[in-house]
């Protein structure tokens, strides 16, 4: 099943592991990469006798790169058309990074959270990204407003700059290799500059605060406390907002946790899904 088709006729890439008879896991990765940044923690679930699927935005990666379905809403559709061809019908665990906690968020609330038994939400955006009189933790609109005008000035060098930040890496910090900014940039290149530009419309302006309450599943929140993409106030927040919930910070650790820590988040997420 190396491909699921939407009910709009958009084909998306799947990896579908199979590791053994535990719980499916499902992970929707962040902008702009594609399900390939899962690959240690999928490799590490399934290996635990989980069956694991990972599939790639509309847009990103190998999947279609339609111009338009790139709301939430249509994302949240896309997760349920995975889930439904690929013949999960109980228990599954949701597991979003950035971006995909909103598809995760979405999904529990337009689609009744069907067939999931717990989630899970890592350095996500959920609950409201951007910065307004009712969300003060939240980050301005003139840092979404130069992201777009980096993206379209010259995309492949904003990427090589935002992957520094992803992971945290400076002058002296250099926590992750220049082979992992290399890598990144590539996965994010795959990507089309509408669905792009798109999605990080979305996840800058989605106010997820009203699906919060649909989270009826245990879920654990994971963030770094020194995330420069994504605010620990969003983790804070989203925790504070949901009723099962465990949070967990990670000090001093940056935006790309699959990476920086990536040990301590495979170990966290097994513990995690083995409780299911």
């Amino acid at each position: 099943m190396p491909f699921v088709s939407t009910r709009d006729d958009v084909d998306l890439y799947v990896k579908d592991w199979e590791g053994g008879d535990g719980p499916t896991v499902v992970l929707i990765h962040g902008w702009p990469l594609s399900a390939d940044s899962w690959d240690p923690v999928a490799h590490a679930l399934a290996g635990q006798g989980h069956r694991v699927l990972a599939y790639d935005r509309r847009g990103f990666g190998r999947s279609d790169q339609p111009w338009d379905g790139y709301d939430y809403d249509s994302l949240a559709d896309d997760l349920a058309d995975v889930l439904e061809q690929a013949g999960v019908d109980d228990g599954a665990v949701l597991i979003g990074f950035s971006m995909g906690g909103g598809e995760v968020a979405r999904y529990m609330s337009r689609h009744g959270g069907k067939d999931v038994a717990a989630a899970a939400l890592v350095s996500s955006v959920v609950p409201y990204m951007l910065q307004t009189a009712d969300n003060p933790d939240g980050v301005p609109q003139a840092t979404f407003d130069e992201m777009t005008k980096g993206i379209l000035e010259d995309r492949p060098a904003f990427m090589q700059t935002f992957a520094k930040q992803f992971f945290g890496q400076g002058v002296i910090s250099r926590p992750v290799s220049q082979g992992v900014l290399d890598w990144f940039w590539r996965l994010s290149m795959q990507a089309g500059l509408k669905p792009t530009l798109a999605c990080a419309e979305a996840f800058a302006s989605t106010d997820f605060r009203p699906d919060l309450s649909a989270f009826d599943v245990p879920t654990l929140v994971i963030h770094g406390t020194s995330d420069a993409i994504v605010p620990v106030a969003m983790g804070r927040n989203a925790a504070r907002g949901i009723a099962k919930s465990q949070l967990v910070e990670y000090d001093d650790a940056p935006h790309g946790l699959f990476v920086t820590e990536q040990d301590r988040l495979i170990g966290d997420l097994l513990s995690f899904v083995s409780d299911i």
